[in-house]
């Protein structure tokens, strides 16, 4: 945000209540209607289901996917391409779940391995402690119409990722109306935030 912020670029982080999909959906459209303007609308992960659904807003200019799941409709998080044979991940081991199985959380260490290896310790430290449970219905619950179909679109493939198997973005990334790849992990914008401040950059000018 800084980067984007210097280069005279407004930026807004959304808090998502991870209570469900479509809380979360319905947060970023709330954020998206107090928005003066046109945008370009990113998410990372998870957040890629999240702009699935409120990418359609009149507000969205692009849709950019940074490792995250490009679901189609009927697809979620959980069970996307389920037909197609792909390679896995450990991250499912990295998952804790409460006493009747609703909440889900992430292991330290696990994620640490899935999500930020190539990132520096401090930087670690800080998206541990900014983790939190989500609710499973974020993850099980299937998208509507993408609005990827409907939006100009942008799939970042992290080639180093080790949560979200390289080849299952890649299979995402061909719904979209471009793609690129960056020799990096999960969180790009971690440990090189420059390459995801200058595409964000480039797209909203």
């Amino acid at each position: 945000m800084p980067l984007l912020e210097r280069d005279g670029i407004r930026v807004v982080a959304i808090h998502l209540p991870l209570t469900s999909l479509h809380d979360d959906v319905r947060a970023t459209a709330d954020a998206l209607d107090r928005i003066d303007g046109r945008g370009v609308l990113c998410g990372h992960s998870y957040g890629g289901a999240v702009i699935t659904g409120a990418g359609d807003h009149p507000a969205v200019e692009h849709l950019v996917y940074l490792t995250a799941f490009a679901c189609d409709e009927g697809e979620s998080p959980s069970a996307t391409a389920v037909d197609t044979p792909l390679p896995s991940t450990d991250l499912p081991d990295a998952l804790a779940f409460n006493d009747d199985g609703t909440i889900v959380s992430l292991k330290p260490d696990s994620a640490v391995k899935g999500l930020y290896h190539d990132c520096d310790p401090v930087d670690v430290d800080a998206a541990l402690a900014r983790l939190r449970p989500m609710s499973l219905r974020c993850l099980t619950t299937p998208v509507g119409p993408p609005a990827w179909r409907v939006k100009p679109s942008t799939y970042v493939v992290c080639a180093e990722d080790q949560g979200v198997h390289p080849e299952l973005q890649r299979l995402m990334a061909r719904r979209c109306t471009n793609s690129i790849e960056w020799p990096t992990a999960h969180s790009p914008f971690l440990n090189r935030p420059d390459l995801v401040a200058s595409l964000l950059a480039g797209l909203a000018r």
